[in-house]
């Protein structure tokens, strides 16, 4: 389970005590998360999938301007548990989403 603190893109904001849990899946949307967090969930998640065994997942970014794409793959491209990644197909959201095939690690949990 990833567990994230979210908030308003304001530095007046007081963070709530309680994390976010957040099931981990064989995918992720990115679209509720402040873009300031990407960077932060996508580490965690990979994180977390690798270690529930999960050997790919697509992290949905969305198509916009491509900033978060940049920052997603950014992200991916050095992650220790990212053996590769590139941009879904057209039926599995094209550019707007990011396949990674990752390094399961050892002493893997089911997916929940």
């Amino acid at each position: 389970m990833l567990i994230c603190m979210l908030g308003p893109d304001n530095d007046d904001y007081e963070p709530d005590p309680e994390p976010i849990k957040i099931p981990i899946e064989d995918e992720i949307d990115l679209h509720t998360f402040q873009p300031r967090d990407i960077p932060e969930v996508v580490r965690e998640y990979i994180r977390e999938a690798a270690r529930l065994g999960f050997e790919e997942v697509r992290v949905i970014h969305g198509k916009g301007k491509g900033v978060q794409r940049r920052i997603v793959q950014s992200e991916l491209s050095k992650h220790p548990l990212v053996a590769e990644y590139w941009d879904a197909p057209p039926g599995r959201g094209h550019w707007g989403a990011t396949l990674a095939r990752l390094v399961v690690t050892e002493g893997a949990d089911e997916p929940e």
